[in-house]
């Protein structure tokens, strides 16, 4: 079976060009599968539809795109990906550029180097687009062209904030509130007008007069206690690659249980961990995200947050589908 993946980078780019490549297989009813406005930079396994591809990919089925640059943007994007598809059985097809006609995951030795060189070819590419940028940046910046996001205050706001902040004792929270913005904002505001001094940080960390108002009580530190949970199978392939480095860690060390078709992975970690990979794989829970990604993070949700009522105990140990 045909599976289309489709992508492009921001909301005012179409599919229009992508569609006319794989036209013969939309019109037989291929599922798409599209991650629109969605950067490049993003890990193909960190996007919610190429996610959904894999989740609902069956053994055999042939993945395929209407240019490289819709799935990769680098060597390891393309090799991680090749590797992924060829361990769930799937073929992967691209329709134009010098990848078309081939499957990118046979196991071939000419096929694997061709793989390789291409994907440095097209990692160089992505260079020469981002250094051209630069001097397209550059070359604005010399010309006195203003970049960057515009300012949230304008130069009269500025001037009514030093104001109101040294002459009549306004206070920076209530300076935010008053003109909807940040408290960094306003600190940065006065800041650069030389208005705020040393001591007024030491008010502020001291909760004294002309200090910031009602500060925030002290709060002692909440204990990190290491849990063991299970993480349900779904969820673990997820986080192969995630990019924090103490979930991959944790995910080495953990002791796989089978049930039934799936498995579990027993992870014993900081809470603060399992939190950090419960976050990770938030993107499974979205709507439009495969019904088994959803029940998967569902269940380990549960289980992460049961543990504070049971701090230090073993968390999860009930039958886990995965």
């Amino acid at each position: 079976m045909d599976r289309l993946y489709m992508r492009h980078s921001t909301d005012k780019q179409t599919n229009l060009r992508q569609r006319h490549h794989l036209e013969p297989y939309l019109a037989s009813g291929a599922p798409v599968y599209e991650d629109p406005a969605t950067s490049s930079r993003l890990h193909p396994r960190k996007r919610p539809g190429f996610q959904r591809l894999l989740d609902e990919a069956a053994v055999g089925d042939v993945v395929r795109l209407a240019d490289a640059a819709r799935l990769f943007r680098s060597v390891r994007d393309v090799l991680d990906v090749r590797d992924i598809l060829r361990r769930r059985g799937l073929h992967l097809r691209i329709a134009s550029g010098a990848w078309s006609g081939m499957d990118l995951t046979s196991e071939d030795p000419m096929t694997k180097l061709f793989v390789t060189m291409l994907a440095g070819v097209l990692e160089f590419q992505r260079d020469m687009i981002s250094e051209n940028t630069k001097d397209g940046v550059a070359a604005a910046r010399n010309a006195g062209k203003a970049l960057g996001r515009p300012a949230r205050l304008n130069s009269e706001q500025v001037a009514a904030i030093v104001t109101a902040y040294q002459n009549d004792g306004a206070a920076v929270k209530a300076l935010a509130r008053n003109y909807d913005v940040d408290p960094k904002v306003i600190r940065r505001v006065l800041d650069s007008a030389g208005a705020r001094a040393v001591t007024d940080d030491l008010r502020e960390l001291l909760g004294e007069p002309g200090g910031e108002e009602n500060p925030e009580p002290e709060t002692s530190t909440p204990a990190d206690p290491v849990v063991s949970i299970d993480v349900p199978g779904l969820l673990v392939e997820h986080l192969r690659d995630a990019a924090d480095v103490a979930v991959r860690d944790a995910l080495r060390d953990g002791r796989a249980i089978r049930r039934g078709t799936g498995y579990s992975l027993r992870m014993a970690a900081p809470l603060s961990v399992h939190q950090a990979a419960l976050e990770a794989c938030a993107v499974l829970a979205t709507e439009g995200a495969a019904p088994a990604g959803r029940k998967a993070y569902r269940v380990y949700a549960e289980r992460v947050g049961a543990v504070p009522a049971a701090r230090g105990m073993t968390a999860g140990t009930a039958p886990t589908t995965a």
